[in-house]
C-alpha cells in the first residue's frame, strides 16, 4: 500500500478513485503522564510521554485507515492528512484520512 500526502505519485497513474477513507483513535491522558508532564512544565523541554502517546495514536489511526482502504480494494491512499480534535479535557481524537485509489505504473 502506497500512502502519500500529495495528489499524485510520480511514476504511477490513478486508474480508479474509490473515495474518502479514514481511521481514528481516541486516547486519554493518564495520571502518571500528567504528573511527569507537570514537572517538565516547570523546567521546560519536550514532554516525551505526550510525544510518545501522540505518536502511537497517529500510527493506530493510520493503520485503521489503511485497513479500510485495503477492504475497499485500494492499493494506495493519496492526499493523506491528519487531524486532531479534543473530545474532552482528558481525551483527544487523532484522525487520518485521504482518498483511496487504485494505481498502476506508467
Amino acid at each position: 500500500m502506497k500512502i502519500v500526502t500529495t495528489p499524485t505519485l510520480e511514476g504511477y497513474k490513478v486508474t480508479k478513485v474509490i473515495g474518502v477513507v479514514s481511521g481514528s483513535t481516541v486516547r486519554a491522558k493518564n495520571v502518571g503522564r500528567d504528573i511527569i508532564a507537570a514537572f517538565k512544565n516547570l523546567v521546560g523541554g519536550e514532554i516525551t510521554e505526550y510525544t510518545q502517546l501522540l505518536g502511537q495514536s497517529r500510527e493506530e489511526a493510520l493503520s485503521r485507515m489503511v485497513s479500510k482502504a485495503e477492504d475497499m480494494d485500494a492499493n494506495a491512499v493519496i492526499n493523506l492528512r491528519f487531524m486532531t480534535s479534543m473530545v474532552s479535557q482528558a481525551a483527544s481524537e487523532i484522525l487520518a484520512y485521504g482518498t483511496a485509489v487504485v494505481i498502476e505504473e506508467e
